[in-house]
């Protein structure tokens, strides 16, 4: 059985590359465009993984990710935060919230395959 992903970007070029290139991965991609669609797709089904955008409409990256965290039925969900956001003090905002992973654009796509790959336990190849 495929691992749930669902990409939280707001651009739609962005989130047609992710999809295809996690798709590809073996991964069942679903996609909001802000942050609160994302809590709502993550409150009907979550996923095993989360590709997190840290600049979005209506709620930010940051704030998702702090209240998915704060919900014990939620501990399951891995959380990638990709953003341009690149500075350290970022970065450290994004692990403090309780991202799994920090992943600055631009990125290495197999970097990225291989790190998801590895939160969700899914063997390299």
């Amino acid at each position: 059985m495929a691992h749930s992903m669902l990409v939280v970007e707001d651009e739609p070029n962005v989130v047609l590359s992710l999809r295809v290139l996690m798709e590809r991965a073996g991964f069942d991609v679903r996609v909001a465009g802000d942050g609160t669609a994302a809590l709502r797709e993550v409150e009907q089904a979550p996923p095993d993984v989360m590709l997190l955008d840290v600049m979005l409409p209506e709620r930010d990256g940051y704030d998702v990710c702090r209240t998915i965290r704060a919900n014990p039925h939620w501990n399951g969900v891995r959380i990638v935060m990709l953003t341009a956001k690149g500075r350290d003090a970022d970065r450290d905002r994004g692990l403090a919230a309780g991202a799994d992973a920090y992943v600055t654009k631009p990125f290495s796509t197999r970097d990225l395959v291989d790190r998801v790959k590895t939160l969700v336990g899914m063997e390299q190849g």
